[in-house]
C-alpha cells in the first residue's frame, strides 16, 4: 500500500454534493436564454469540465458566452447555499486525513470564487493547503495541467499524491500527471462509466477513502 501523503480532491460531486445546483444552474441559464431545454445526462458529461466549455455551444460570439455565463454564475449564487450539502461521513474523514499531517490540495473546472464558497458551505475552509480553479491555468481538466500545478505548488511527489474525482476528466487528468487516481462512487456517475479512466482505486463510501489514505500511517 501506497503512504500517500498529499491527497488532490476535485469539488462537485467529490466533496461537496452540488450536482443538483449545478443541473438546476444550467436549466435556468438556457431557458432565460430562450434556447430549449437539454437532458441531464447530456450536462453531466462534461461535469469536471469548465462552465464556459459547457456552454460554448450556445454561445456564438463572445458577447452571448458572458451574458450565458452570468446568468449561469447568478442563479447559482442565488442558491448556492440553500443547495449544496456535505457528503455523509466525508468532512470527518476529511478532517482526519488533515490532522494526519498530510498534504491537502483541491484541483476543479470552477472559478476560485465558487470554489471557496462551496468549501465554507460545507465547513472545510482552513482544511485545503492549495486550491487550482479555472481562474488558475490555460488547459482545464482532462488536460494534466491543474494537477500538475497542484503538485507544483505543495512541493510533492508524484509517487505518493493521489487524485480523488468523481469525473473521467478527472481520471484522464491525474493519469495524464503522473499522479495515482481514486474514483468516488458516491458522485453522480455510476462505476461502468468511469472505468475508461482505469482509476487505480475505486472508493464506494468516504470509509474507502479513509482507509486508502490513513490505513498507512
Amino acid at each position: 500500500m501506497t503512504d500517500f501523503r498529499t491527497v488532490l480532491f476535485d469539488l462537485d460531486g467529490t466533496l461537496i454534493d452540488s450536482i443538483a445546483l449545478i443541473l438546476a444552474s444550467y436549466h435556468h441559464t438556457l431557458a432565460a436564454h430562450g434556447h430549449p431545454p437539454v437532458p441531464d445526462a447530456d450536462w453531466l458529461r462534461g461535469v469536471g469540465t469548465p462552465l464556459r466549455v459547457q456552454l460554448a455551444p450556445w454561445g456564438s460570439t463572445p458577447e452571448l458566452l458572458d451574458a450565458l455565463v452570468t446568468t449561469y454564475r447568478a442563479f447559482n449564487l442565488e442558491h448556492h447555499d440553500r443547495m449544496v450539502r456535505a457528503y455523509p461521513g466525508l468532512n470527518q474523514v476529511v478532517r482526519a486525513i488533515h490532522g494526519s499531517g498530510r498534504a491537502l490540495g483541491i484541483v476543479t473546472s470552477k472559478g476560485r470564487e465558487g470554489t471557496l464558497r462551496g468549501l465554507r458551505a460545507v465547513g472545510l475552509d482552513g482544511l485545503i493547503d492549495v486550491v487550482i480553479s479555472a481562474d488558475d491555468v490555460d488547459r482545464p481538466k482532462p488536460d494534466p495541467e491543474p494537477v500538475r500545478l497542484a503538485v507544483e505548488r505543495l512541493e510533492a511527489d508524484p509517487a505518493t499524491t493521489v487524485y480523488v474525482g468523481d469525473s473521467i476528466h478527472d481520471l484522464h487528468a491525474g493519469r495524464a500527471a503522473g499522479v495515482r487516481t481514486a474514483a468516488v462512487l458516491w458522485g453522480p456517475f455510476a462505476r461502468t462509466q468511469l472505468e475508461p479512466g482505469a482509476p487505480d482505486f475505486w472508493l464506494e463510501r468516504p470509509d474507502d477513502l479513509s482507509r486508502l489514505i490513513l490505513s498507512s500511517s
